[in-house]
């Protein structure tokens, strides 16, 4: 190789001055580079294609499962309305006892007769056997020993008998009803924690909605009692929807005119089966 040449000429080709190139050395080394570059590409691009298509068959058979908390509140059973009470009956008329005729009583007096005044003649006692002796001259009926019955007065209104609630009674509606420690928010921390939310996938179910409403007794302290189901869509849901309620914490008692009282409440639990 000139002199001249060894400045601008690269290292492989000082290396193989004067050797044979086409042996196959001198074109490994002279594409080394290039080769290292386009296998790294390719074991980029390959481990892109397969990590895509985990995701994408992990999404399209994968089945999405939600809770959903429903209150049920009993239905047909409306509150007895309270009728008006009717108005109080108007009071009796007064009755004015009957007038009975009196002859003023005339102490008798000896004066001269033009000094005696009309009302102070005194009457014969065969006219005052049916009139009463008085103060004063009344007309009226005459006195038959009649005596007029008193006049009674009322209070002019008309109490309803009291009715006493069976506070021992299990009661379906109430003022406040029972519901779970903390409310509904509780509630569905709660199912969160205890529920077993892929029970259907596991027994094979489609998507779809699983409701499945449970009834079940509060008593005055707040314990639950007789925890059974109304219905059953299958798949576990009605097993598993009465073991976390029976497992769960005491209720806050339904209370009634102030009084804690037993209720049966009605808790529906829906099982959501979704593919995405």
């Amino acid at each position: 190789m000139d002199i001249n040449k060894i400045l601008s000429a690269d290292i492989l080709d000082i290396l193989f001055d004067g050797r044979n190139k086409e042996y196959g050395a001198y074109e490994l080394r002279k594409t080394y580079n290039r080769r290292i570059r386009n296998a790294l590409l390719g074991t980029f691009l390959i481990c892109a294609l397969l990590l895509t298509a985990s995701i994408i068959a992990n999404s399209a058979g994968k089945k999405k499962i939600e809770n959903v908390v429903q209150d049920v509140n009993l239905e047909n059973m409306k509150q007895e309305e309270k009728k008006p009470e009717p108005p109080p009956p108007p009071p009796p008329p007064k009755q004015e006892p009957p007038k009975v005729e009196i002859t003023k009583f005339t102490p008798p007096k000896i004066v001269k007769d033009e000094e005696v005044k009309p009302d102070e003649v005194i009457k014969e006692v065969e006219k005052l056997e049916d009139t009463k002796i008085g103060t004063i001259n009344q007309e009226g009926a005459k006195d038959e020993g009649v005596v007029a019955p008193p006049v009674e007065k009322g209070t002019g209104v008309v109490e309803a008998p009291k009715v006493e609630e069976d506070y021992d009674k299990v009661f379906t509606v109430v003022q406040i009803a029972a519901e779970f420690p903390g409310g509904l928010p509780a509630w569905t921390k709660y199912l969160e924690r205890n529920l077993n939310r892929d029970l259907p996938v596991e027994n094979g179910a489609p998507p779809g909605k699983y409701t499945v409403t449970v009834s079940f007794i509060v008593s005055k302290t707040g314990d639950i009692s007789d925890v059974s189901a109304e219905n059953d869509p299958g798949y576990g849901t009605k097993a598993e929807a009465i073991r976390v309620i029976t497992k769960g914490p005491k209720w806050k008692p339904a209370v009634q005119n102030g009084r804690n009282v037993i209720y049966r409440h009605k808790q529906s639990i829906t099982f959501v089966v979704s593919e995405e």
